[in-house]
């Protein structure tokens, strides 16, 4: 029971709100890129469509988590960083990223990605020796191997598994039903780390943590974004897209660096 409960409150809890999944494009690209600013928008008609069927669904799902993020995660999240200072919080974030990197890990293996595995394996091992269990990222910070970014909904697109559909899922956010069905699979694969919490309480307490102080790293983006548009719907979901082709492009950029000229 316990392997089916934790994977449901991870998806209850975790991840995305109705934020994008912006915290991991800062994440892949170094903070080099930024989601709200013209340059990221100015290759809007290249990115990939992905056709919305449930419109109407995918509306007021989209409602519902905004309504959860301003009056319930937000709020929360205000008075955890009033707490909590931002170093600190920094250090919350490197611990639960370390716990993912496995899941990186296995991801790359399966992508045929062997350079970014090997990065994915040499921080978890760094961090979680050196780094003392992932709460400094002793890996990136001395000797400059960055996070790497992969998840199941990637693979099942490198195996020729196409995105479906558009899809706004309560307290998850804006995804398409391949990498959604992917998501289930990386949190079914994290249950490994729980699994000696027996308290439901603790449970929860573990993956309600760690979306506040995510959502306390990244406060008035999710503002941001909206105001960008008169439609905050259509924002959300260009945006998304727009984050999966970011993290594509910097993915080509990083491992095919542009030849200097003799």
């Amino acid at each position: 029971m316990r392997y089916i409960t934790i994977p449901l409150f991870c998806l209850f809890f975790a991840l995305f709100a109705p934020l994008p999944a912006v915290h991991a494009v800062y994440a892949a690209a170094g903070d080099e890129v930024d989601f709200l600013s013209d340059d990221f928008y100015e290759d809007e008609p290249e990115v990939e469509t992905v056709g919305d069927p449930i419109e109407p669904f995918n509306r007021a799902m989209f409602q519902f988590n905004d309504h959860a993020y301003t009056y319930v995660f937000k709020p929360v999240a205000e008075g955890y960083a009033a707490v909590l200072p931002v170093d600190i919080r920094g250090i919350i974030d490197n611990f639960f990223r370390n716990l993912e990197e496995p899941v990186v890990f296995i991801n790359c293996l399966l992508q045929g990605r062997l350079s970014d595995a090997g990065s994915a394996l040499v921080r978890f091992v760094a961090n979680s020796t050196i780094g003392v269990g992932g709460l400094v990222d002793f890996a990136d910070r001395e000797i400059g191997f960055e996070p790497v970014e992969a998840s199941m909904g990637e693979t099942l697109g490198v195996w020729g598994i196409g995105d479906g559909f558009y899809l706004v899922v309560p307290f998850f956010g804006p995804s398409t039903l391949r990498d959604f069905s992917g998501d289930i699979v990386d949190s079914l694969a994290m249950t490994p780390y729980y699994t000696h919490i027996d308290s439901w309480g603790g449970k929860i307490g573990i993956y309600a943590e760690k979306t506040t102080n995510e959502i306390s790293l990244h406060l008035g983006e999710y503002e941001d974004l909206k105001k960008l548009s008169f439609d905050p719907y259509v924002a959300l979901r260009n945006s998304y897209f727009q984050y999966r082709k970011k993290l594509r492009d910097h993915r080509v950029d990083v491992h095919n660096p542009p030849q200097e000229s003799n």
